[in-house]
């Protein structure tokens, strides 16, 4: 740049001189005009120099040494598909991004030859410490946590320096997101048949220990259903009582025979033929089919063979710890003496 300065101001004096001499010549100057000119054109350059010397000295050093300072140095590093482990055992995430540094002022220690093997490593170690505490099935979520934890500078251990990570993308090897997916199936199912489950099983627990617990509960309830009829929920007593024996496994009682649905009659009817059959029949019990082999016997009511039979057939059904049953025949066939107390008035005797 100085090179270029002087060789400008040297031929513009010449310009000028040239210029200056040929108007002497025309306009005739005097001795001292031409004296005049030869030390103007002289001095003029020499000044000019010694200040453009001036200008260039007068520039801060400080600013010099900022503009030749060298840059701030920075390093990347581009990881892929690094598996990093997840909450369950064998699902791990694979871990992709790149990975920033730059270094800080030398503490004195060992100075690193690697510097991007220590900013991998401060990188992968705080994105373990991020991904062993997720679920492998959040994949998607635990990429994002690791863009905003990652995204900022921190000293690496050995505060040799400063260590960030970008572009973070987390994902799970195909055929483990596979049997996420069916897992997740498995457990939808599971859910919905337990809520079935639990439904049918309160639900059985509501009809057999609730509303068919007796005959008298099967009533109220079924007199709810019918919104107040009484007179269908009496005309249904009898099918109330065989459902709630038959619930509880047992005998109608007797109180509840009479309500009982009658057998309809074998004999044809026009009217009937395509009707169907009854829903409820009182099944026979065994002092019905006792009454049978009586009959076939030809022992007629009143008989006094009948009672005697039946009190030899009770007892040895007692022998085989059928009491109900034995109860039931004696009380058919050989029912207790009634006494009936006699007027005194028919003792005394006549006359007297």
């Amino acid at each position: 740049m100085t090179t270029g300065c002087k060789t400008t101001t040297v031929f513009l004096t010449i310009l000028c001189a040239l210029l200056l001499t040929i108007l002497g010549l025309v306009q005739e100057w005097p001795t001292w005009a031409w004296a005049a000119l030869i030390v103007l054109l002289t001095g003029v350059p020499a000044a000019a120099f010694k200040i453009a010397a001036t200008r260039r000295s007068s520039v801060p050093v400080d600013f010099e040494e900022q503009h030749t300072a060298a840059p701030i140095e920075r390093r990347e590093h581009r990881v892929s598909h690094v598996a990093l482990p997840s909450q369950w055992d064998d699902y791990d995430f694979l871990f992709s991004a790149t990975v920033r540094w730059c270094p800080l002022e030398a503490s004195g220690g060992d100075p690193v030859v690697n510097p991007a093997g220590l900013a991998v490593e401060t990188v992968l170690d705080r994105a373990r410490a991020i991904t062993e505490q997720r679920e492998p099935g959040r994949a998607s979520l635990v990429q994002h946590e690791l863009s905003g934890a990652l995204s900022r500078m921190r000293p690496d251990h050995t505060r040799h320096l400063q260590v960030m990570a970008e572009n973070v993308t987390l994902t799970l090897r195909e055929h483990d997101q596979e049997r996420l997916d069916k897992l997740a199936e498995v457990r939808k199912d599971k859910a919905v048949w337990e809520h079935q489950r639990k439904y049918e099983q309160s639900k059985r627990e509501y009809l057999g220990e609730d509303v068919l617990k007796d005959t008298g509960s099967a009533v109220v309830w079924w007199l709810a259903k019918n919104d107040d009829h009484v007179e269908k929920t009496v005309a249904d007593l009898g099918l109330l009582a065989q459902l709630t024996s038959a619930a509880n496994d047992s005998d109608v009682p007797d109180r509840l025979r009479d309500f009982l649905p009658q057998p309809q009659s074998n004999r044809p009817d026009l009217e009937s033929v395509d009707a169907p059959p009854a829903s409820f029949e009182r099944e026979p019990t065994t002092a019905d089919h006792f009454e049978a082999f009586l009959s076939g016997m030809g022992f007629t009511d009143g008989d006094d063979r009948r009672a005697m039979l039946a009190k030899q057939i009770a007892d040895i059904i007692k022998t085989q710890d059928r009491n109900e049953t034995a109860e039931e025949l004696l009380k058919r066939f050989d029912p207790p003496a009634v006494y009936t107390p006699v007027n005194d008035a028919t003792d005394e005797t006549p006359g007297l």
